[in-house]
């Protein structure tokens, strides 16, 4: 399933064809392979990736040296460290590919010009920001008042799409279970 960028703003704000092709000239569209980084630890984030088809993921290395995923993105989705794209300052993330995809890029000039000739969008992209806040407000409520069983039970049934296309191992450290509990939290069910 591919999602076009327009498409999905069109979902939140009103957009005609000259407006969409106003947009086409801010945006860059790419195709990256499976485990291609788009931002890796240290570097400044200068883009915000919509994903049109594919999936992604941001982790960081912990103090156990283990990866510990904090969002994933599929069709329809935005992914990108916020802090660094708006601070300029280095990432303490990595964003990767876990599957083939085809995204969307905006980069940080061409945002803030593209916000200055459609103003319009303004409006989509805080009504996607307060989307993500939102969820993120109510994984961290989750994560305290679940067990973890619930916690995964409530993912599994709540986004199946990330059960069927993510790794099992990526999904455990998303939710901060280990591979094996989720094995058996699989085979439970």
């Amino acid at each position: 399933m591919q999602i076009s960028l327009s498409s999905h703003i069109k979902n939140y704000i009103e957009l005609n064809e000259s407006e969409e092709q106003l947009l086409e000239k801010y945006i860059k569209s790419r195709t990256i392979k499976k485990k291609e980084h788009l931002l890796l630890n240290g570097q400044v984030c200068r883009s915000l990736f919509f994903v049109e088809k594919g999936c992604l993921r941001m982790y960081y290395i912990n103090s156990k040296a283990s990866e510990q995923i904090t969002q994933f993105a599929i069709e329809g989705w935005w992914l990108a460290d916020y802090n660094s794209f708006m601070e300029n300052q280095p990432s303490e993330y990595n964003i990767q590919a876990i599957e083939a995809s085809k995204i969307i890029s905006i980069d940080i000039q061409q945002f803030d010009n593209l916000l200055k000739e459609l103003p319009q969008l303004e409006r989509y992209f805080r009504i996607i920001m307060q989307k993500n806040l939102a969820a993120s407000q109510q994984r961290n409520k989750y994560l305290y008042e679940m067990s973890k069983e619930e916690f995964y039970l409530h993912f599994s049934t709540s986004f199946p799409q990330f059960v069927q296309r993510v790794p099992q191992y990526m999904i455990a450290s998303y939710l901060g279970l280990t591979p094996e509990y989720v094995s058996e939290l699989r085979k439970k069910k």
